[in-house]
């Protein structure tokens, strides 16, 4: 099975030439996703180059294996990406590696399926986990959460300024039935929201909100940066996509917190650092753009391990 059609990969080639420095070398996937920054990572390798990918997705899990049938210097992991540096050492990957990549939050493949439940487009079964086997799915949170946790989680992670009148309609709605569908939730988005923006659908902060919540992915994203600290190589690259302002965040500050020295009393410049920001951050070009308008949105940040 080749990479999936119907997924553009975003800044595949920037993130790859940003990422492999070294031909021969040990690189990681941390978003195998429909393998497409995999396949070409792969090109980019030698005989002796080896990449490991991740995913805790059950059909990424099956791109995964006919990519491995493919081409003996592939692997993968089924797991999250948050525990990537712990899980190569369990599958007898030792030593550091040349670089490790993360292209974050939901692909458009998860957005399109309606059984995923993660878009607010289709109607379907209200899950939005990325694993659909382990943890609770976003109908089983809504049904007992409190209004004000549901009213923290939507103003926290979805940034949503109406979180307290959609948290309020959540509640009152699952007096008289069960969420369980998406279109239902979406209803009660729209009937909380006096005011909407015209260039985004309503319910897009509240679905944002709960799959980041139900997939702890900010929790995710910051134990797998920590990980790269120890497992990465001198020269080692860090890549890493993110597609809004609190993947970013993160990621933008674990960067400039481990590339800046600290300063003595007279601002003098004091201990060694653990990473190197490597340029500017790289947004997708007007070509890209214009054939996948999820790019627009999307921008990749690139450290160095630190010798």
């Amino acid at each position: 099975m080749t990479v999936d059609a119907s997924h553009d990969t975003v800044l595949r080639d920037e993130a790859v030439d940003c990422l492999v420095t070294d031909p021969a070398g040990t690189y990681v996937d941390g978003t195998f996703g429909r393998g497409g920054h995999s396949r070409a990572i792969l090109a980019k390798l030698s005989a002796q180059g080896r990449l490991v990918g991740f995913d805790r997705d059950a059909e990424a899990a099956e791109y995964a294996s006919r990519l491995a049938d493919e081409d003996p210097r592939f692997s993968f992991i089924r797991s999250a990406f948050s525990g990537w540096g712990e899980a190569l050492a369990a599958h007898g990957i030792d030593g550091p590696v040349n670089g490790v990549m993360f292209d974050l939050g939901v692909s458009s493949p998860q957005l399109d399926q309606a059984e995923r439940g993660f878009s607010f487009r289709f109607d379907g079964p209200l899950d939005m986990r990325m694993d659909q086997s382990h943890g609770p799915s976003a109908a089983d949170w809504l049904a007992v959460a409190e209004e004000e946790e549901i009213r923290d989680v939507l103003f926290r992670l979805g940034e949503e300024r109406f979180a307290r009148r959609i948290a309020a309609s959540i509640v009152a709605r699952r007096e008289q039935a069960p969420l369980t569908r998406t279109n239902e939730l979406v209803d009660c988005v729209v009937a909380a929201i006096p005011k909407r923006d015209p260039n985004k659908h309503p319910a897009t902060r509240t679905f944002q909100a709960i799959r980041l919540y139900i997939n702890k992915e900010l929790d995710e994203i910051t134990q797998a940066l920590e990980q790269a600290l120890e497992h990465l190589a001198p020269g080692g690259r860090l890549v890493v996509i993110s597609f809004h302002s609190l993947e970013d965040r993160i990621v933008k500050r674990f960067i400039r917190d481990h590339s800046t020295a600290g300063k003595d009393f007279f601002g003098n410049p004091v201990g060694a650092v653990a990473l190197k920001k490597i340029g500017k951050a790289i947004r997708a070009g007007r070509e890209e753009t214009a054939r996948n308008p999820r790019a627009r949105s999307a921008i990749m940040r690139v450290a160095e391990r630190a010798a």
